[in-house]
């Protein structure tokens, strides 16, 4: 039977076509097969991310932390960056101060922890002496990388060897109170730290060595000999910017140093 043409005939109308789904792309089921299961990146690609974000690390794999620290013992910095760096840490401290008490505490604050870490740093790089023998005897032992625990040998490595590491040169004067035994005197005729200050009339008895007089408090607390230090101005004719920094030693530590002087005896 024919039918006319481009009408179906009932049947074909009746029967069910299966579906089928549309085909997709070559680079679609790529995609869908890495969803299904996925891979572990490989090593290009992680080591891209690690160099895209987190901390940088040089090519080496060496930081600060990996140098020698007899690497930098004889560099200097110049005057002009101490001068900028120092002021600006000065400006900082002196926000919301309510006095030159106040602003004094706050740099010697600033200066203490780098006398605690300056401490172990010095006696690290100082020279020890080496003996020929195989077995060193008690006096070729070093001695000199020891900390301080006397008062006196303290004192005298502030004034050396501390001072040349931080102004190139030691200190003027070392000198003990006549009226207070725990009380001690460092002189500077000329501190660094003052020489590019400008301090207006208001605040004459302001001295900015008293971030220097919290790098000698922070040296002491860790040789282990607690101590409260504070700069105090003593100009003169010749020395206009004089300062002293008064030492002033815990009872504790006094006491400590007459059962220590008695033992020795």
């Amino acid at each position: 039977m024919s039918h006319p043409p481009g009408i179906l005939p009932v049947e074909a109308l009746r029967t069910p076509q299966p579906y089928r789904p549309p085909a997709l792309p070559t680079a679609n089921k790529a995609a869908l097969s890495n969803t299904s299961s996925p891979q572990p990146p490989s090593s290009s690609s992680s080591q891209s991310g690690q160099r895209s974000g987190g901390l940088r690390t040089p090519s080496n794999r060496k930081t600060i932390y990996d140098r020698n620290l007899n690497r930098t013992r004889n560099n200097e910095l110049s005057r002009a960056s101490f001068a900028y760096l120092f002021s600006e840490m000065v400006q900082y401290a002196q926000r919301r101060v309510t006095g030159i008490q106040d602003l004094e505490k706050r740099l010697n604050q600033q200066g203490y922890p780098l006398g605690v870490r300056l401490l172990p740093l010095l006696l690290h790089r100082l020279p020890t002496p080496r003996s020929t023998s195989a077995l060193p005897t008690p006096s070729a032992l070093p001695t000199q990388t020891t900390r301080p625990i006397r008062i006196l040998p303290l004192l005298q490595f502030i004034t050396t060897t501390l001072w040349r590491a931080l102004f190139s040169k030691p200190a003027d004067a070392l000198e003990r109170s006549s009226t207070n035994e725990d009380e001690y005197m460092i002189s500077d005729n000329e501190p660094l730290v003052n020489s590019y200050i400008s301090i207006p009339k208001e605040m004459s008895q302001l001295n900015c060595a008293a971030f220097v007089a919290g790098v000698i408090e922070g040296v002491c607390d860790a040789a282990g000999l607690t101590a409260g230090v504070t700069a105090h101005n003593a100009g003169t004719d010749m020395w206009p910017g004089k300062t002293i920094f008064l030492i002033r030693f815990d009872k504790g530590v006094r006491e400590r140093e007459a059962v220590v002087e008695k033992i020795g005896k």
